[in-house]
């Protein structure tokens, strides 16, 4: 096993221009995007609504969901205990694109639960937001035993254009932990600086490749929040073509078909952050209502997870599942913080490269 070695990042820009305040960049530029590609591209998948049905693919997946939720409450010993569920876009979303309250009961079928599905669109467009970090390690298990709310999600990646499943791409998602700070990377509003220990860690990264369903599923933690972002995950996938899988279970390849951002109920947010160790969180406090590419998202698709509670209490589990809508044909390059990649001896391991901040990092490339 080789060892690894993770980017140091070092901003040398002088006190930080606001754009960097925490973390990576402005988020109202980030939004501003967004709702430029919106308006001329695909904004749901209510159109495949029929052909996703008429071909099995809804009721394959309600099946799946169910088995998954079954699976979870047997491992943690929850079986003789009820499904709770709640929906609360009514607080999320701005008035203009406001949903009802959807409100599960213990006697609801589960079919009824389990068949919800919320989707988002994804776009090429955008930047990949804050610290993205390529060629992490492929595993379904991403939380390297840190603490926090456990979270089980399942997401069905869909071709707009086909309105069929997309398998065989690899789906890249990448949070922050329980209190506001991503692993791998060292920067100023990145947790603290000073904790070199940081740039090795690699919590709530990793990818998973499509099945012929176009499903991948991760087992991760309920993400924190940070100062101007409300709790999300996000994710892009990465063009099947330009990927190559190597022998240290990470891929290469630097080109992605779409990228994009979920979301979860402030209801369910503001039970999570009443629990350790989210309650050592010192940031600011950004609600659903106050983030710009929420906001942003809400006016076209419906970008917040699915979600049942596995036991009766938040800290029992959650599962959520999402259905996510690209254009498979799209492809763009990265722009990532760093890369994670084996030791390559011969070089020390150390290359040189000049990221898009004009800051200088040192990273390990994979061969």
């Amino acid at each position: 096993m080789f060892p690894t070695v993770r980017i140091i990042l070092v901003l040398f820009l002088a006190y930080f221009n606001i754009s960097w305040a925490h973390p990576g960049h402005d988020h109202q530029v980030e939004a501003a995007e967004r709702s430029e590609y919106l308006k001329h591209n695909t904004r749901s998948l209510s159109h495949c609504t029929a052909r996703l049905k008429s071909r099995g693919h809804e009721a394959a997946s309600l099946k799946r969901r169910q088995h998954l939720a079954h699976e979870l409450r047997r491992t943690r010993g929850l079986d003789d205990h009820p499904f709770l569920k709640a929906r609360d876009l009514d607080s999320v979303l701005s008035q203009s694109h406001r949903s009802n309250d959807t409100s599960i009961n213990l006697v609801t079928p589960l079919q009824d639960i389990f068949s919800d599905n919320s989707s988002c669109i994804l776009q090429p467009e955008v930047t990949e937001g804050p610290f993205y970090v390529s060629g992490e390690l492929i595993r379904r298990n991403i939380t390297n035993g840190e603490e926090g709310v456990p979270l089980a999600l399942d997401m069905q990646i869909i071709d707009v254009t086909t309105c069929e499943p997309v398998d065989g791409v690899y789906v890249d998602i990448w949070h922050c932990n329980a209190t506001g700070v991503y692993s791998g990377i060292i920067a100023a509003g990145n947790g603290v600086f000073s904790d070199n220990n940081n740039v090795n860690n690699t919590a709530f990264r990793g990818l998973q490749k499509t099945d012929d369903m176009g499903v991948v599923q991760f087992d991760t933690i309920f993400p924190g929040h940070y100062a101007g972002r409300t709790n999300h995950i996000h994710l892009l996938t990465l063009v099947e073509d330009a990927t190559t899988l190597l022998n240290n279970n990470t891929v290469s390849g630097l080109t992605s078909s779409h990228s994009g951002q979920m979301f979860f109920d402030q209801s369910l947010q503001a039970e999570v952050e009443t629990i350790p160790p989210y309650t050592a969180n010192t940031q600011d406090l950004t609600t659903n209502a106050e983030d710009a590419i929420l906001a942003t998202e809400a006016r076209s698709s419906d970008p917040m997870m699915e979600y049942v509670l596995l036991g009766e209490r938040v800290t029992d589990g959650i599962l959520g599942w999402i259905s996510i809508g690209i254009n498979a044909s799209e492809s763009r390059p990265v722009s990532a913080w760093g890369q994670y990649a084996p030791f390559d001896t011969d070089t020390q391991g150390v290359v040189p490269v000049v990221s898009r901040s004009g800051a200088t990092r040192r990273g390990v490339f994979a061969v």
